[in-house]
């Protein structure tokens, strides 16, 4: 468990370094997107872990988001 606890902030913080300009998700906001660019790959993933989506609203200006989201990567028992 401390080893995903270590991944799991490494992978935060290097996102934040990396995108300065992401914002969190926030419930309730509308979000003008005219077009999804990329969104982070969850699939090998297991618990909860953040999403990064980069979108193009209708103004054509880049925006990205993160929200989270429960991984597709955790087997059945």
């Amino acid at each position: 468990m401390k080893t995903f606890d270590v991944f799991f902030l490494m992978m935060v913080a290097g996102n934040a370094v990396a995108a300065e300009d992401v914002q969190p998700a926030r419930t309730g906001v509308n979000l003008d997107v005219a077009k999804t660019i990329s969104v982070t790959d969850t699939s090998s993933a297991c618990g909860i872990v953040p999403v990064n989506m980069v979108y193009e609203d209708s103004k054509g200006e880049r925006h990205t988001i993160t929200y989270m989201v429960q991984g597709g990567g955790c087997q059945g028992g």
